[in-house]
This record gives C-alpha cells, structure tokens and sequence, in this order.
C-alpha cells in the first residue's frame, strides 16, 4: 500500500507533489533543496549551506516515516554548477559522520527552483 508522507519540519511542496511516498519497504522523496521549513527561504552561504540543509531536511522527512538517514540507500543530487562538487562533499561528510555513505549520483542541471544551487533526492529502505 501506498502511503503519504508529510512532516512540517521539512519544507513544503512548492508544486504539485508530496514530501516522499512510501511504497512496499522503500521510501522515495522529492527532490530537497536548501530551505529552511521555518523561513520557507533559501539558507545563506551558497553550496555547502544549502547541501547541508537539503539533507537536514531529507532527514526530517525519513524521521517522520519512523527511520533515520543510516536507511538511504541511494542519494541523487543535481547541482547549477559541478565546480562546487568539493563543497557538497564537505557537507556529505558533516551529515554523514564519514561512515557508510550512500550511493550516489550527481549531476550538473542548468537551474533549479527558487533559484537553489543544489537539490538532493532520495531513497531509503524501511
């Protein structure tokens, strides 16, 4: 069974989609870019700002279905410039602890809403 996954401690959709949805063990989000649930604005301080905080929010939403970021299996991550792939990897290894990374795709788009440098997708087992 398909189930809906919603938490305000992530931002919400800005367009026509959910959180994540939980389908037969898996978990699979939206794509999280670096906004701040509280604000509903993009963290200062460019890449690794909004890195960190799209993966803060990947987080919260896996919390709200009952598990925690050591269930991602595998992260997407799409960014306007792979210049700044450095950055995103400081902030993988500030979120992560430097243990048991997921695997991972990265991928250099020509924008991405609300004008984010980084938008990270996820899916996790549960």
């Amino acid at each position: 069974m398909k189930k809906i996954i919603h938490t305000p401690d992530a931002p919400a959709a800005i367009g026509t989609y959910n959180q994540a949805i939980q389908i037969e063990g898996f978990i699979y989000t939206s794509g999280q870019v670096g906004i701040n649930p509280i604000t509903g604005k993009l963290v200062e301080g460019g890449i690794k700002s909004e890195t960190f905080r799209a993966l803060q929010n990947i987080d919260a939403i896996l919390r709200a279905a009952g598990i925690d970021k050591s269930h991602i299996v595998k992260l997407t991550v799409f960014m306007t410039d792979l210049r700044g792939f450095n950055y995103v990897n400081e902030s993988f290894n500030s979120f992560f602890g430097g243990v048991e990374y997921p695997a991972r795709s990265t991928v250099e788009v020509s924008g991405l809403p609300l004008g984010a440098k980084v938008e990270i997708e996820c899916v996790a087992f549960v």
